[in-house]
C-alpha cells in the first residue's frame, strides 16, 4: 500500500515537472514579435525566432505580426488650393514598428490600428493637396506626392508604434458635376495652345517665303544686271571686229553694197513687190549699175 501511495506521488511529481517544464518554453514564429507579460505589463520583447523561456504560470505571451499589411482607405474629397475638389483613392502599406506601444495605446488590434492610419492619411492628404495647386498636383503625382502623403501621415501615428510605409494614391480624380466643365476648359486650352503653335508656324512660312521672294529678286536683278553686261561687252566686240573688218575705203565700200543688197531684198519679200527709189539712191544706183 504504501509502495503504491509512493509511486502515485513520483507519478504526480514528475507530471508537476512536465507541466513546469513545458510551460517555461515558448516560441517566436519568424517575421513575428513575441510580448512577454507578467500580471498583465509587458516585462519583455522577443524580436528573433526561436525557442525562448519564461517564468511558468506567472507569464503569458502575445504574440503581433511584423509583416507588412496592405489598407485600402476609403474615399475622400479634398480641396486644392486654387479652390479645386478633387476626390482621392488611396491604399497603405503599413507594419508595427514598436510592439510596446502597439499593445499599450492600441491594444495590439490592428481594426483600430487602421482607424488610427485612415484618420492620419486624410489629414496628411488635406494638408498636403490643400497646399497645392491642381496642376503642381498633377506634376507632383507619383514618388513625390507619395512621399509627402507617406512623412505627413507618419507624422500623426508615430506614438501608436505603427508606421506608414507607404501612401500611395490609386487615383486622383475630379467629381462628377465638375469633369464636363473641366474637360471643356482643358479642350478650350488645348484648342488655344494649337491655333498658337499654327499662328506662329505661319508666320515664320511667310518670312521664309517673304524672304525667299527677297532672295529671287536679287538673284533676278543680278542675272539681268549680267546678262547686260554681257550684251554690252557682245555689242563691243562686234563693233571692234567690224572696224577691224572694214578699216580701208574699198572695204567700207564692199559694206555698204552688202548691206544696200540685203535691204532690197527685205523689201521685196512677200507680196508687196513694187519698190519707188529716188535715182540718187544707192539702190538705185545698183540696178542702173552708175
Amino acid at each position: 500500500m504504501k509502495k503504491t501511495i509512493r509511486n502515485t506521488l513520483i507519478v504526480i511529481a514528475c507530471l508537476f515537472l512536465v507541466m513546469i517544464f513545458t510551460g517555461s518554453l515558448y516560441t517566436v514564429p519568424l517575421n513575428q514579435y513575441a510580448a512577454v507579460r507578467q500580471f498583465g505589463r509587458i516585462v519583455k520583447i522577443e524580436s528573433e525566432p526561436g525557442l525562448k523561456w519564461k517564468v511558468p504560470f506567472i507569464q503569458n505571451v502575445q504574440l503581433i505580426s511584423k509583416s507588412l499589411k496592405l489598407y485600402d482607405v476609403p474615399l475622400s474629397d479634398v480641396i486644392t488650393r486654387d479652390k479645386k475638389s478633387m476626390i482621392a483613392d488611396n491604399y497603405v502599406l503599413w507594419h508595427v514598428s514598436d510592439p510596446t506601444k502597439y499593445i499599450r495605446t492600441l491594444e495590439a488590434s490592428d481594426l483600430r490600428a487602421e482607424e488610427r492610419i485612415e484618420a492620419a492619411v486624410y489629414n496628411a492628404q488635406k494638408n498636403v493637396i490643400s497646399s497645392m495647386s491642381q496642376d503642381e498636383i498633377i506634376e507632383a503625382r507619383g514618388e513625390r506626392l507619395t512621399q509627402l502623403l507617406t512623412d505627413e501621415a507618419n507624422s500623426d501615428i508615430g506614438d501608436y508604434g505603427i508606421e506608414v510605409v507607404t501612401a500611395e494614391i490609386k487615383s486622383l480624380d475630379l467629381p462628377d458635376d465638375n469633369k464636363e466643365a473641366v474637360y471643356a476648359r482643358m479642350i478650350s486650352e488645348r484648342d488655344n495652345i494649337a491655333a498658337s503653335y499654327k499662328a506662329q508656324g505661319e508666320s515664320e512660312a511667310q518670312k521664309i517665303r517673304n524672304e525667299t521672294d527677297k532672295n529671287v529678286v536679287v538673284m533676278k536683278a543680278d542675272a539681268q544686271k549680267q546678262a547686260e553686261i554681257l550684251e554690252a561687252e557682245g555689242e563691243a566686240e562686234y563693233m571692234k571686229i567690224l572696224q577691224e573688218a572694214y578699216n580701208t575705203e574699198e572695204k567700207a565700200d564692199f559694206y555698204n553694197f552688202i548691206r544696200s543688197l540685203d535691204a532690197f531684198k527685205k523689201s521685196l519679200s512677200g507680196r508687196n513687190n513694187t519698190i519707188i527709189l529716188d535715182k540718187d539712191s544707192e539702190l538705185a544706183s545698183l540696178l542702173y549699175q552708175k
